[in-house]
């Protein structure tokens, strides 16, 4: 019997029919697109097997029957799993490359990507940078960037999740990056060497920021990412302090921290008043990312060890 989705015959009939449904679910958009037409879009190309962007070239395109089957399961899982679609495709783009994700890491959309596009300029100059570490690496997204960018820096990824660092291992591969970028399992730095006296030029990190109150208000969709890599304590401070107290020993003589730290920025000015964190602007939307140089996370080291005393 014919139903009113037969009615759907061209790659753009079921975007459109895709993203009235997603929009009058309620869905929450923030996994990589911010809207239900782009949402709709790449399920639709990635259903159809079409890069995104041939997706509107073929949308007067017919589909078969049978295409249109595999479409219409994949937009109701959207709606009905509130599943993100990043992890429906199982992939992303992030700073104009490709990454594998799953379950076992966080999303890529972090307003870091401008900055890594720019070789981390003006904040540092992109042709003296020779080591960089991404810290809370999850995907290996922040990272892999950089180094694709900035092709003379050797660079560690790092994270406490062997789950996570397999997906970026994967995506080292991906990347064909395996002689200039490697994958390390660490507590922050509890497990990265400090013997080298160089130390990194750059050190990148979108840790765990989110404070409590605030994880209980997050989007169902937030629930498939890994608490791991979204919950930070009370505050969302826990893990950004630790990092500003351990990160001197690490970095170069004239290096520079750079943190994402989102929603969890308030907190941190109002804990280090004293602290001169330089937050950096964005072309393209974004907030809570600040950089410190080495000298100046020098000069506040006591005041960082008495705030994760008092954690």
């Amino acid at each position: 019997m014919p139903t009113e989705t037969d009615a759907l015959t061209t790659i753009a009939d079921l975007v459109r029919w895709g993203a009235s449904r997603l929009t009058a679910a309620g869905l929450h958009f923030g996994h990589g697109t911010d809207n239900a037409r782009d949402e709709a879009h790449w399920l639709v190309a990635h259903a159809l097997h079409l890069p995104f962007e041939l997706a509107a070239v073929y949308g007067g395109c017919h589909v078969t029957a049978s295409e249109r089957e595999v479409v219409l399961a994949l937009l109701r899982r959207r709606v009905d799993e509130r599943r993100p679609a990043a992890y429906l495709t199982g992939s992303t783009r992030f700073a104009g490359l490709d990454f594998e994700v799953d379950e076992a890491v966080m999303i890529p959309r972090s307003p870091l990507a401008e900055l890594i596009e720019q070789g981390f300029a003006p904040w540092t100059a992109p042709d003296g940078v020779r080591r960089v570490l991404d810290l809370c690496t999850g995907s290996g997204c922040l990272g892999i960037a950089t180094a694709m960018h900035l092709p003379s820096a050797l660079v560690d990824l790092a994270d406490i999740s062997p789950a996570a660092l397999a997906v970026a291992r994967r995506n080292i591969a991906r990347h064909g990056l395996q002689g200039r970028v490697r994958a390390l399992e660490s507590d922050l730095f509890a497990r990265i060497g400090g013997d080298d006296d160089d130390g990194y030029d750059i050190i990148v990190s979108n840790p765990p920021y989110v404070g409590a109150a605030e994880m209980e208000t997050l989007p169902p969709e937030y629930a498939h990412e890994p608490t791991l890599a979204l919950a930070a304590g009370e505050t969302g401070l826990d893990l950004v302090l630790r990092i500003l107290r351990d990160a001197p020993d690490y970095l170069a003589d004239d290096g520079i921290l750079v943190v994402e730290v989102g929603n969890s920025a308030d907190a941190l000015a109002a804990a280090l008043p004293a602290v001169p964190f330089t937050w950096i602007d964005f072309e393209h939307g974004g907030e809570g990312v600040f950089t410190l140089d080495s000298s100046t996370l020098d000069a506040h080291h006591d005041q960082f060890a008495k705030a994760v005393a008092a954690l």
